[in-house]
């Protein structure tokens, strides 16, 4: 029987990337005391949108990842609409990232990659 997964997104920054890359880009590294929740993105332009307008701004550069995952263990999630209709996000407590993690099929791509202009200050 095929294992079916489900793609999801998640915008990070360079921090965060590094420490994906330091994985092998097979895991999301924990979250911080203030990060109670992990929330990967249900699409890309939803990703794109926070990678651009949060990351680029807070930190220079922004990174839009695509993974999968067991479309069956993310039954456990309930979908989180936070704003408009492509505004949809995995709310996973930031205790159950491992096991979020372990259900990742394949590695974690780097899809989209955004900087700030040399002229921004």
């Amino acid at each position: 029987m095929k294992l079916i997964t489900t793609t999801l997104y998640r915008p990070v920054g360079l921090k965060e990337l590094d420490l994906i890359k330091e994985s092998g880009y097979i895991k999301f590294p924990p979250r911080l005391p203030e990060q109670p929740i992990f929330y990967p993105v249900m699409n890309e332009e939803y990703a794109i949108q926070i990678a651009k307008d949060w990351n680029v701004n807070a930190s220079g550069s922004g990174f839009v990842t695509k993974f999968e995952v067991n479309t069956e263990y993310l039954k456990n999630f309930k979908i989180q609409n936070v704003g408009g209709p492509i505004h949809n996000e995995l709310w996973v407590p930031a205790e159950k990232l491992d096991e979020f993690n372990e259900n990742i099929v394949g590695v974690i791509e780097v899809v989209q990659s955004f900087y700030k202009a040399a002229t921004e200050k």
